[in-house]
């Protein structure tokens, strides 16, 4: 029997992402709304890895016959001691658009020099087993904060995300380019990687 995966997300720009880079497995991917699945969850940890997989297990807790991914993902800029980091989707706020996070960002970094810009971007993705096991795997892509808000692809932060080798933002780059790049695209491949070897010809 094909195993289903379900990822602990509600964010639908997140699971198109997801599907996209999953697209070989042979399985259903949904996410944890499509499985009926209706909880709020205290992402408590103190790190991405910890709060995937408090994210993960606190699914499959629920569903305990698939295999649960969650993930947990923000930017670090340096010249704000790496902040927002594991608070970046609920910096000032997460009802407040990412417009007015991302203008808040440009204004505290207004006449910093490039050098003294550099971010990044951090997805760490947990998988939670029926068997109870756990895999995290963490990815990173380094960058530097723009001096202005680019692009019109992806979402959050992407449009101030600017990547030097490229000349763009995440935001400029094509689903495409930024799937085989991006933090979150780089660590779905890994654990895709380590679901491959642990289920083996179920996901094949």
């Amino acid at each position: 029997m094909k195993r289903r995966i379900v990822f602990a997300t509600g964010n639908e720009n997140k699971m198109k992402e997801i599907r996209m880079i999953l697209s070989d497995l042979n399985t259903e991917i949904v996410s944890m709304k499509e499985a009926g699945v209706d909880i709020d969850i205290v992402e408590d940890g103190m790190s991405f890895e910890e709060n995937a997989e408090i994210k993960a297990r606190s699914v499959a807790r629920i569903l305990t016959n698939d295999i649960v991914l969650a993930d947990d993902s923000g930017l670090e800029i340096d010249y704000l001691d790496k902040a927002p980091g594991i608070y970046s989707a609920r910096f000032a706020g997460e009802d407040t658009s990412y417009d007015i996070k991302n203008r808040i960002f440009l204004d505290r970094l207004e006449g910093v020099p490039d050098e003294e810009r550099t971010a990044r971007f951090v997805c760490a993705v947990a998988a939670v087993f029926p068997d109870g096991s756990v895999d995290v795997v963490r990815e990173t892509i380094e960058g530097r904060i723009a001096h202005e808000s680019a692009g019109t692809h992806g979402f959050g932060y992407d449009p101030i995300f600017y990547l030097p080798e490229y000349g763009c933002t995440t935001a400029q780059l094509s689903p495409e380019q930024k799937n085989e790049v991006s933090h979150r695209g780089k660590a779905l491949c890994a654990i895709k990687r380590k679901l491959k070897g642990k289920i083996g010809d179920d996901l094949l």
